[in-house]
């Protein structure tokens, strides 16, 4: 994801918290789960990202701003329980 959601140095457990997250996000949309997934964890960048789905980047760009956005909302709400 980036600096900013991880951490200086990614720790088992905000690998663990992503991991949850994005099951929440998968229940709430699918396919910005998979949009995180394959940016993150594959790596790949939102040309690579629209080929692989099958959609415009315009709309992964997008898809990937709110993604963000709700993944960093999650964790921070995570964090402070």
């Amino acid at each position: 994801i980036d600096a900013e959601v991880l951490g200086a140095s990614p720790k088992i457990e905000n690998v663990i918290a992503i991991h949850e997250a994005l099951e929440r996000l998968a229940q709430i949309d699918p396919r910005q789960s998979r949009l995180i997934e394959l940016r993150f964890f594959a790596g790949l960048d939102v040309e690579e990202v629209a080929e692989v789905m099958g959609v415009a980047p315009s709309t992964i760009k997008r898809e990937w701003r709110s993604a963000k956005a709700w993944l960093h909302r999650e964790l921070a709400t995570m964090r402070s329980v």
